[in-house]
């Protein structure tokens, strides 16, 4: 019976996947050609069952390490779940913040998201379901993914896009905030030329602008039809977003600023959002992420998606989320574009298609003793 499961083990793996290409944002590298890339993933068992997760430590996009993720899970999240009820993803929640406290928004999301994602698989594992049959919703069976453009100068911009184009991708996203404002301009006019008027393209920020500079930049990013300009300003800086919001003629999409729900409820209450940006580990999870998503939904807020170049269990994570509210529009969910999920098989991208998956759980078959060879002591 499911709800006489409980959890009895919580494990995590940090696992050295093979890096596909290097991808910077404004505040740093992302991945490096040459050398592994870390995901730490969780494995949550109940009573023989068992469900991932996965968190991607990025610190050049926030706090969260590979070495404080695995510390965070082992030695706080773990001791607060084991015991419960595996069905009881509102009281683990409430039990996950008070082992590590809220911050301004949310405390460690990644460590917290993989535990509940696991979670989620668990309980679809368990009833022989996937995971959008547990919540009575799946409005889309395929997601449109946008091929990912960063670092790159404008003098290389075409054959990148082309790279996308002939791997089957139409839409296309920019990094922005990494060269200066005139060289950024400059690498969106170049993607634009090179994708042809009628791909869709965005662009992010990162937090990498001021409010001036984002005037500025958002005004030109409308004349080469640019369709969001995702997080220009810091996180915080809600006056500032306010202002843009009024004044952008390109819509000004959230990401890093919507950690919890309660925030997204600040910035529609402040009429200072457009567009609010589905990102299931940025907001711990997808307990807390369908709870953003419904409320953005339900406000009148546009969502788009994302992820944190995510491997294969948090790539079919985002994609039963996003399948479930609609999102039609494309997705950057770029974890293929940039590292190889050698342990997982169960995600099918054809091109620039991501199809949601149909298996019990999650739909991801993990190959738990390639995830324990793949396994790094981060903490040495």
């Amino acid at each position: 019976m499911i709800a006489e499961l409980t959890v009895d083990r919580v494990e995590t793996f940090a696992v050295a996947l093979p890096t596909l290409r290097s991808f910077g944002v404004s505040g740093g590298a992302v991945t490096t050609a040459g050398k592994p890339s870390v995901r730490v993933l969780v494995k949550v068992s109940a009573d023989g069952v068992c469900g991932w997760g996965e968190a991607t430590p990025i610190p050049a996009w926030t706090y969260e390490t590979a070495e404080s993720i695995v510390t965070t899970v082992d030695r706080y999240l773990a001791p607060a779940l084991v015991g419960r009820a595996c069905w009881d993803l509102d009281g683990v929640t409430t039990a996950f913040d008070r082992a590590i406290n809220r911050g301004f928004t949310i405390g460690a999301p990644l460590a917290k998201a993989a535990v509940d994602t696991a979670l989620h698989d668990l309980l679809g594992r368990a009833l022989g379901v996937p995971v959008s049959a547990l919540w009575g919703r799946r409005r889309r069976e395929e997601l449109t993914l946008g091929w990912m453009v960063s670092g790159q100068t404008p003098a290389e911009v075409a054959d990148h896009v082309a790279e996308g184009r002939d791997a089957g991708y139409r839409a296309f996203k920019v990094k922005i905030g990494i060269h200066g404002e005139r060289d950024d301009l400059a690498v969106v006019e170049a993607v634009r030329e090179a994708a042809g008027d009628g791909a869709p393209l965005w662009v992010d920020a990162n937090q990498g602008y001021s409010v001036d500079t984002a005037l500025r930049v958002a005004k030109e990013l409308d004349v080469v039809g640019v369709t969001a300009f995702e997080q220009p300003l810091p996180a915080n800086d809600i006056v500032g977003l306010r202002r843009l919001k009024d004044s952008s003629p390109v819509p000004v999409a959230l990401d890093e600023s919507l950690r919890h729900p309660s925030d997204l409820a600040t910035f529609v209450r402040l009429d200072a959002v457009d567009v609010a940006i589905a990102k299931v580990q940025r907001s711990g999870g997808l307990t807390l992420s369908l709870r953003l998503c419904a409320l953005a939904q339900d406000c009148g807020v546009r969502l788009m998606g994302s992820g944190l170049t995510d491997s294969d269990v948090g790539l079919a994570a985002s994609l039963h989320l996003f399948g479930a509210f609609g999102i039609d529009t494309p997705v950057d969910l770029n974890g293929r574009q940039f590292v190889d999920s050698v342990y997982a098989d169960g995600v099918r991208v054809d091109g620039g298609v991501a199809h949601v998956p149909t298996g019990p759980g999650l739909g991801v078959d993990v190959d738990e003793p390639t995830v324990r060879k793949l396994a790094v002591n981060v903490l040495d």
